[in-house]
């Protein structure tokens, strides 16, 4: 059941739903560690929701961390003056009579656990990409994606108003709430074509909770920030810098003011969940006692995951996830347009379904006459890797071929950087700039080179310009193009990856 008196879940799942995953992960390497009974039974009463089957706890799963846009509680109820302004979400006359707020999920993640858990993918799915619903939510078959949760949920509730006008404020919010996280799921489901396992979602007021038990967290910004009036972010200095827990808040929140706007935000809230799961495991957070009871205090009372969710199970295959092992991509859009009088992201649905059932669900590597991957005769460390940018230009006659070999190299660690075609090539060449030595060398290693230093390649940065006969890394030559991985975005509005390494990644 939902717990009474505990707000709603809203806005960057990244940053709150995914504070819930952090949370919870927290939580089960301290009960497997021997914290056992009052642990497990705080863990075990997180959860709460039967709006989905809930798949498999132990091995490969899907898992959709989604948030909210709302200023109410579970049970339906206005947050308190106070709390309104302290998150900057504006005021109880607002919300009751000017419209402020709403049921909308402005963020989705959707991760991808494979089997052992040592290693994790996700894709931010953009709030304004424009789907068809699998089913009709309060009139609506077609709309912005992050509009399913409200519409069925204003569906359900003047249903049940209507059929029992007698039931409690309470249970029409969570019979609201359960249709919306239904339809929600379902509707991630259709757009991506790959089954969801489990859920996890949080509130506002939840997101400040938690971060304030964490004592805020660390962030890196490209540049200094203007104050955004909307979310009340600002900072006065590029780099890396620490954020309160009510600034934290504002950093996931903010869109306008940011050159693309809720793309750029996807990427903020990826960096701020990679933030917080290195806080988790570097700065003696799962050793503090104390710090967690604090934490499974606020996710008892704030976070809704799927009751067949078992977090225990999870843990076992957990423990050894670090930021290091977990990667993001924005899903990409085809173009900004206007469809019925709203401004929305324009997508293609089956190029965006291949990206990520191939991204979850890769191809083995076929056998064939190129034999196995070489072994690189250099090493470089994954540190090196995550700060090394490879440009891939196609120097060949395989259509397609520098997107795949850049997808692989970021399997392998390293930046994605430009993609893009070239003259035509005899042999693969690898030029490698400043600092990126070792990367270059174990580039050029994977395609039988050597790699050349050159003066006019950025610091950091290895060009690798394919030749006539080159291929993705340890496939065969002959591969057909639906065997090999599917290339991720790297550029256009929705960006390239951000990749959860050794340190917190740079973001606008």
């Amino acid at each position: 059941m939902v717990r009474p008196g505990s707000p709603t879940p809203l806005w960057g799942a990244a940053g709150k739903a995914g504070y819930a995953l952090s949370c919870v992960a927290a939580a089960l390497v301290l009960a497997v560690s021997g914290f056992s009974y009052f642990v497990v039974r705080d863990v075990s009463s997180i959860g709460g929701s039967h709006a989905i089957n809930s798949g498999p706890s132990i091995g490969a799963q899907n898992i959709l961390l989604m948030g909210l846009e709302s200023r109410t509680d579970w049970n339906g109820n206005v947050l308190p003056n106070d709390i309104l302004n302290a998150l900057h979400a504006g005021s109880r006359q607002g919300v009751l009579y000017e419209g402020v707020g709403g049921n909308a999920t402005n963020t989705l993640i959707l991760i991808h656990i494979p089997a052992g858990g040592k290693k994790a993918i996700g894709f931010s799915i953009p709030r304004d990409d424009w789907v068809t619903f699998p089913e009709t939510y309060d009139g609506q078959h077609t709309g912005k994606i992050d509009q399913a949760y409200g519409d069925a949920l204003a569906e359900k509730e003047s249903e049940v108003r209507q059929q029992h006008p007698k039931m409690s404020q309470n249970q029409v919010a969570f019979q609201g709430n359960e249709a919306g996280r239904a339809a929600t799921v379902a509707t991630v489901e259709s757009f991506t074509g790959v089954h969801i396992d489990h859920f996890a979602e949080i509130n506002l007021d939840g997101f400040y909770e938690l971060a304030k038990v964490l004592g805020g967290v660390q962030v890196c910004l490209k540049h200094p920030v203007a104050l955004d009036t909307y979310s009340g972010f600002y900072a006065k200095k590029a780099g890396y810098q620490h954020l309160n827990a009510k600034m934290a808040l504002a950093f996931v929140r903010q869109r306008h003011g940011l050159t693309n706007g809720d793309l750029d935000r996807t990427h903020r809230q990826q960096a701020f969940l990679d933030s917080v799961m290195q806080q988790l495991r570097t700065e003696g957070v799962l050793g503090d006692l104390t710090k967690i009871n604090s934490l499974l205090s606020v996710a008892k009372q704030y976070v809704i995951t799927d009751s067949g969710w078992n977090l225990l199970d999870f843990a076992t295959q957990m423990r050894s996830l670090t930021s290091g092992s977990l990667s993001f991509n924005t899903l990409p859009i085809q173009s900004y347009i206007t469809i019925e009088g709203q401004s929305a992201n324009q997508v293609d649905v089956p190029y965006i379904q291949q990206l990520v059932h191939n991204t979850f669900y890769p191809a083995p590597r076929p056998s064939g006459s190129s034999g196995p991957r070489p072994k690189a005769t250099a090493t470089v460390s994954a540190a090196e890797a995550a700060a090394t940018t490879v440009d891939v230009y196609n120097g060949g006659s395989t259509p397609g071929l520098a997107g795949d070999v850049s997808a692989a190299l970021v399997k392998d660690g390293f930046k994605a950087g430009q993609v893009s075609n070239t003259t035509s090539l005899p042999a693969t060449q690898v030029l490698y700039g400043t600092g990126a030595a070792a990367s270059g060398a174990k580039i050029a290693s994977l395609f039988g080179v050597s790699a050349t230093a050159s003066a006019a390649l950025a610091p950091g940065h290895v060009q690798v310009n394919l030749g006539a006969t080159a291929s993705v890394p340890g496939a065969s030559a002959s591969a057909s193009p639906s065997n090999s991985a599917t290339a991720l975005p790297t550029t256009g509005a929705q960006g390239g990856a951000v990749i959860a390494k050794n340190g917190i990644p740079c973001v606008d």
